[in-house]
């Protein structure tokens, strides 16, 4: 079980990783052909049915691009769907959701002071909130609302912002703000699976066998790629604060993602008129700028954290009890506050840390048998921890951990038991 921490964390890295490659992929081609589509210039010599044209410069040579608004006289015989780089995104999150958040529920996800599930109830409420999101964004957008573009793009900020609040009573704050996270971006690739590229379909289709397209394709199909322009910016950032409790674990955590998301609408908001030749909106600079400054300000609430007698006082789940009960634990929880805690405390002491990093708290016997996996692999088989060494941790000690670890894992009763 000891090894499985260490694959488990591997493989959490690998599929991290490709989550990565593939989101920088569809946000890239994403941003490209929005700019790419708001560029377009009309010319004398276009052929009938080229709504516009592009000359770009790259990598020394020249491109002379013309979009169709339908499709020219003669469908090439080779086309290529933007389509792959917005699923792999999408599985390789939710792999990395049941890696991190669904196998490590006890530490990363469920809460019991906000509500004491049991695994199984955290993991279907995670699943189900992202499947009704979907279908009930879907309605609206299928409702006479998709004729009100703007009032149909405020409803759907009202609805992020009662899914952040509603996470936030029921998980943890990091895992609130990577599932409001995940809940837009499915909504974002289950645009592209289910309308986009059917729509897209149906059109290529017509064409290919000589009957006029519907036009309310490319109208529908527009009206989501729209939202999922807005909504790109607010996902990366949810998705990076994970590592900044300033952003998951302060009383306003679902206020501060509400205003990440009208972040997004003034930064996208600039771009997009610029592209388009329109305008140069400088004033969307300032509300940028005030919009962080008020997160800045709601992240000074007081973490939410419990308090050390209530750290001592909360029972600990059948894993971590294995934790505090397996050989060598009262060795571990005489090394780990003297040697961590003046970071990862309630109130740390090292100067330079107003905040537990990553709010990962080691001050009590509980708190290091809930963090045990971190300790393990962070200051255990690693030496990440702490920074440089500051704390003068000896090898004899992350020998101790390595050991009261190990006999711990003997006894832990299932693979994802490994938290």
């Amino acid at each position: 079980m000891q090894d499985l921490a260490i694959i488990w964390d591997w493989l959490g890295f690998a599929v991290r990783w490709v989550h990565v490659i593939t989101a920088i992929a569809w946000i890239g081609s994403s941003f490209y052909f929005v700019a790419l589509d708001l560029g377009l210039r009309k010319a004398p010599h276009l052929p009938p049915g080229a709504h516009g044209e592009e000359w770009q410069v790259h990598g020394g040579g020249f491109y002379h691009i013309r979009k169709y608004l339908v499709a020219p006289e003669n469908m090439p015989e080779h086309l290529t769907w933007f389509k792959w780089e917005s699923y792999a995104t999408w599985l390789s999150g939710a792999a990395l959701l049941m890696i991190v958040y669904w196998a490590g529920a006890e530490l990363y996800m469920i809460d019991p002071a906000k509500a004491d599930l049991a695994i199984w109830q955290g993991v279907m409420v995670s699943a189900a909130s992202l499947t009704v999101g979907w279908l009930v964004y879907d309605f609206l957008c299928k409702s006479g609302l998709g004729e009100k573009p703007t009032v149909l793009m405020l409803l759907l900020f009202v609805m992020l912002v009662g899914m952040a609040y509603g996470y936030d009573q029921v998980f943890t704050g990091r895992a609130a703000l990577l599932h409001l996270g995940a809940f837009t971006a499915t909504i974002m690739t289950a645009n592209v699976f289910f309308v986009i590229m059917p729509n897209q379909r149906i059109v290529v289709k017509d064409l290919q066998e000589g009957r006029a397209p519907d036009p309310k394709y490319g109208k529908i199909a527009k009206l989501r790629s729209t939202h999922n322009n807005y909504l790109t910016l607010p996902v990366v950032f949810l998705m990076l604060s994970n590592h900044y409790p300033l952003a998951f674990a302060t009383e306003y955590n679902w206020l501060i993602a509400a205003l990440v998301f009208l972040m997004g609408v003034s930064i996208r908001h600039y771009f997009n008129t610029r592209h388009a030749g329109t305008g140069n909106p400088t004033w969307t600079w300032a509300v940028t700028a005030l919009l962080f400054i008020a997160i800045m300000w709601l992240s000074t609430a007081p973490l939410r954290n419990d308090t050390y007698e209530e750290s001592e006082a909360r029972p600990l789940t059948a894993t971590q009890q294995v934790f505090a009960s397996a050989e060598g634990f009262d060795e571990v929880t005489s090394i780990v506050p003297g040697r961590c805690a003046m970071c990862h405390a309630r109130e740390p002491f090292y100067d330079g840390i107003r905040r537990a990093p990553r709010n990962v708290l080691l001050e009590t016997p509980n708190d290091i048998a809930r963090a045990a996996r971190q300790i393990y692999l962070q200051a255990g088989v690693s030496v990440a921890m702490p920074p440089a060494n500051v704390s003068f941790i000896e090898e004899a000690e992350r020998k101790a951990i390595i050991r009261w670890y190990r006999n711990a894992a003997r006894d832990l009763p299932s693979l994802l038991d490994v938290n």
